[in-house]
């Protein structure tokens, strides 16, 4: 079916013919994406917003999520850069947040990168099978697809991998060195200092061995010194670092300040089962690496046996036939 349809193309376009058709569907898709993405549907919490307004508001600019701020050559296409929905802009700004990027515009940023990354590459894609077409080279209808779309689909989600990735190496690295920061805190605490003051420290001290967790701790310090409560600072680092580690310290020191209990008390305890969780994940991976081996151990060890077992006799009956036959 599609090398009739291929052929009906050649016929009716010419020799470009099923490139033509390709391109003209994806610019159709484009198009009609793009008012989708647009328009976006009226919340009942806006309209209940905009009766409430005072009547000196402009009720006919869209509300915005976030407010414009200074030079940014992307903030007119704000609308159709950034979620319109405070769910989805909200989960989205939270994984870039665990990615480690924190600017104002890194939800901006980040969709038009796939976007511009989507689009360079389906443009190369198609500049290359038209190269290739002119270079007399025959080019099946599956094979143009696929050196069309192949590398857009490849484009549009390689941010979307690059983030993935960087949150998890980000959240590996915080939980790697949440043991020891929590040894640090413990001690500091024994010495006499306030939670406070710990914090303060360890994170001076957590910068050059790892600085995701010093960086969230010093911004648990600035939050605690600009006056915010200290239960929601605890809590949205928890959020920021998104490791279940975290969570459950915050949880531990928040219940200990609401009970009135010792907070050195508190860390002792939980940096013990800290250590002991890191010796379990240590142990966990070293009790996998033999399962691991197993394949490299097979490929690269049974064909020299064989070779050094078999080959003798495989050459001695080759040599035996050959006399025979001779």
């Amino acid at each position: 079916m599609l090398t009739t349809f291929n052929e009906f193309l050649t016929n009716a376009l010419g020799p470009f013919g099923p490139l033509i058709a390709v391109g003209g569907l994806g610019l159709v898709m484009v198009l009609l994406t793009i008012p989708m993405f647009l328009q976006r549907r009226p919340d009942p919490l806006d309209k209940l917003k905009a009766s409430n307004a005072k009547p000196t508001a402009d009720k006919t600019k869209p509300e915005r999520l976030r407010q414009p701020q200074g030079k940014d050559k992307l903030e007119k296409y704000a609308n159709f850069l950034e979620p319109q929905n405070a769910e989805e802009f909200s989960s989205v700004r939270l994984k870039l947040i665990q990615a480690g990027y924190r600017s104002r515009n890194a939800v901006r940023l980040y969709h038009f990168s796939q976007m511009a990354l989507g689009l360079g590459l389906l443009v190369a894609g198609i500049a290359y099978t038209l190269v290739k077409q002119h270079s007399g080279a025959t080019v099946g209808t599956q094979g143009m697809i696929l050196q069309i779309l192949l590398p857009g689909t490849v484009g549009y989600m390689l941010p979307k991998y690059w983030v993935t990735r960087r949150q998890g190496e980000r959240q590996q690295q915080i939980t790697n060195g949440f043991p020891d920061s929590l040894d640090m805190m413990l001690v500091c605490v024994e010495a006499g200092q306030s939670l406070d003051q710990s914090i303060i420290r360890v994170a001076r001290e957590l910068r050059s061995g790892c600085p995701a967790l010093a960086e969230e701790f010093e911004m648990v310090s600035y939050e605690m010194k600009a006056g915010k409560d200290k239960s929601n600072v605890l809590r949205d680092m928890a959020e920021r670092c998104g490791v279940q580690d975290v969570t459950s310290f915050v949880t531990v020191l928040i219940q200990s300040q609401q009970f009135g209990t010792s907070i050195a008390e508190a860390l002792r305890v939980y940096a013990g089962e800290m250590r002991d969780k890191r010796v379990m994940r240590a142990e966990e991976k070293a009790n996998t690496l033999p399962t691991k081996m197993t394949l490299a151990t097979m490929m690269l060890t049974v064909p020299p046996l064989l070779i050094i077992l078999i080959g003798p006799s495989v050459y001695n009956i080759a040599v035996t036939l050959g006399g025979s036959n001779l």
